[in-house]
């Protein structure tokens, strides 16, 4: 029991000491900037985050339609409301697999390719990113430390890795039946990805979708009345969520914050200004991702909820059984 719990409350307790130890630092500084935000920007970055979240929906219905199942742009947005917002509560992402069953229950897929769904967003996610990542560097150089550009460009690698890996084991065998489940999702992710147009609709998707989470942070530091060079804010969601990736704490919280922090203090932004548009920045696409959760609770039905429950017992010994993931 007490493993269980700690497997919660440990990163849980992280994000929050990283939360208040950020804002304790520069209080005094933010209660007078809350007092003369613009309204105006707050809604437009409200806004943008609805229409990124079906972004989303869309790029996710595109993965599953490639996999051979059909559903509509609402059901695939609200698998990914359910899953985040899971994720929000749920250490190291484990939130994600919600997708499985939803997807299981509704729509009758199997694991594997739900699984398969979830590796194709996330790595179009963090290749993206980076390649964004990429393009702010030779305007930023001379400020940002070397272990920025190395953190980018490992990514990258890893990538190309990847992609090159996989062209390759269209020639392999397996009788091992871990080993054939993995050889089955890398052959679906050759699907979903197998033709110029399939790769290009998800490239520019993606995008499409960070840049809208970077005019999201840049609406905010407007907000406040701060005026941050676009692509300072560019790197920073870039290092943020690239260190977000690594799940230390749920939905990277408190992580995301820190660094970007650290990457507008080294672009010259004040502690106070940086912390305060970090915070509010992560704030906003957080509830905006709890309030799509709960109308996607109900947009499922009562079952979802009780889905969330099971997450980790029935269900999960089920995922483990078919698909061979731990």
């Amino acid at each position: 029991m007490w493993k269980k719990i700690s497997a919660v409350l440990i990163p849980s307790i992280i994000a929050a000491a990283l939360i208040v130890f950020m804002l304790m630092r520069v209080w005094d500084d933010l209660l007078v900037a809350v007092q003369h935000l613009v309204p105006a920007y707050l809604i437009a970055a409200v806004l943008i985050c609805l229409a990124a979240w079906y972004l989303r929906g869309w790029r996710y219905q595109y993965i599953i339609e490639r996999l051979g199942t059909r559903i509509g742009l609402n059901f695939s947005t609200a698998c990914i409301y359910v899953s985040q917002t899971a994720n929000l509560i749920i250490p190291a992402r484990l939130g994600d697999f919600v997708r499985l069953f939803i997807l299981k229950h509704e729509k009758g897929t199997p694991y594997t390719n739900g699984f398969t769904s979830i590796v194709a967003e996330r790595v179009y996610d963090v290749i993206i990113i980076a390649v964004l990542g990429l393009f702010a560097l030779p305007v930023l150089i001379s400020l940002v430390p070397a272990w920025f550009i190395w953190m980018i460009v490992f990514v990258l690698g890893a990538g190309a890795v990847f992609f090159l890996f996989l062209f390759l084991s269209r020639r392999l065998h397996a009788e091992n039946k871990i080993f054939k489940k993995i050889l089955e999702v890398l052959d679906q992710l050759r699907q979903v990805s197998s033709t110029p147009g399939s790769l290009a609709a998800l490239s520019v998707s993606s995008a499409v979708i960070w840049m809208l989470d970077v005019t999201i942070c840049y609406l905010v530091s407007l907000m406040f009345g701060v005026t941050i060079p676009f692509m300072l804010v560019l790197l920073a969601i870039v290092i943020g969520n690239l260190v977000k990736a690594v799940p230390i704490t749920p939905g990277g919280i408190g992580t995301y914050e820190l660094a970007l922090v650290i990457t507008f203090e080294i672009g010259g932004v004040p502690a106070a200004t940086a912390t305060l548009i970090a915070v509010v920045d992560h704030l906003i696409k957080n509830l905006v991702t709890l309030a799509g959760g709960v109308v996607s609770l109900y947009y499922f039905g009562d079952w979802a909820v009780s889905l969330l429950k099971r997450l980790f017992h029935e269900d999960a010994k089920k995922l483990k059984e078919e698909h061979g993931s731990p």
